[in-house]
């Protein structure tokens, strides 16, 4: 595990430790070198003196959710009040990323899913409420139920880690990676579900010729009384509807 996660530690005030839900603190394509995040505490330090990342910091510092109230807002795109990263993860379509969470409660199960936005020039200066999403790849509910085993538990016992690949013969150029989580363990009440939307700034090479579809602006994502966001994790279920558009095939 990187050093990284040892300092982060130290580094976070006692409300953001209390809380616990996490933040992408890195990641790595292929399995190769590590690529830092972007950790909360860094919105509020003055320009140049915070690292300069790929990842998108937000107005999260407590490691908060954006709820479903404030869905039809720019904050779902990637997460409250977000300023865009200021570097790229460089891949090629089929490239393998694998996404480290610094941590996550075992109570907050539901979807990860991923999606991605094609940039206008540089991702660097992008707004979050100009961008809109095309999903490439999603998981959810496994087995059993109140509450069952979901991809959550699966990224918990794999050290916090999710993986994800790149559509193949992606079409160079820049996009925005938006990695999410969509707590349930409140769910079952309106304005319960927690998103945790994460992005990230990608730079894709390679001789790829596909061209990512238009995609669904952030706030047309999801509403919150969809099946999938109204939802009761602590009952019997046999399904699970994962909110948002289909899964682009590429």
């Amino acid at each position: 595990m990187p050093s990284f996660y040892a300092a982060a530690a130290f580094s976070l005030p006692l409300l953001q430790l209390a809380s616990a839900h996490g933040y992408v603190a890195g990641i790595k394509v292929n399995q190769g070198s590590w690529i830092e995040g972007a950790n909360p505490n860094w919105y509020y330090q003055p320009a140049g003196s915070a690292p300069e990342t790929p990842g998108w910091q937000a107005l999260n510092q407590d490691n908060g959710f954006v709820s479903p109230n404030a869905f039809s807002t720019s904050d779902i795109a990637c997460h409250k009040s977000a300023k865009p990263g200021q570097k790229y993860i460089e891949a090629v379509g089929g490239d393998t990323l694998t996404l480290y969470w610094n941590t996550w409660p075992d109570t907050h199960k539901g979807p990860i899913i991923n999606y991605l936005a094609k940039c206008s020039g540089e991702c660097t200066s992008a707004s979050a409420g100009s961008l809109s999403f095309t999903k490439i790849s999603e998981g959810a509910w496994l087995s059993g139920s109140d509450p069952g085993d979901w991809v959550t538990d699966t990224m918990i016992a794999q050290n916090f880690t999710s993986d994800f690949k790149l559509p193949s013969g992606l079409a160079p150029g820049n996009y925005i990676l938006r990695h999410e989580i969509i707590a349930l363990h409140s769910a079952g009440s309106a304005n319960g579900a927690q998103a945790y939307p994460q992005c990230l700034n990608i730079k894709v090479g390679g001789g790829g010729s596909t061209a990512l579809p238009s995609g669904t602006p952030a706030t047309n994502l999801y509403t919150p009384t969809d099946p999938g966001i109204l939802f009761s994790l602590y009952s019997s279920f046999d399904s699970y509807p994962i909110p948002g558009p289909d899964v682009w095939s590429g």
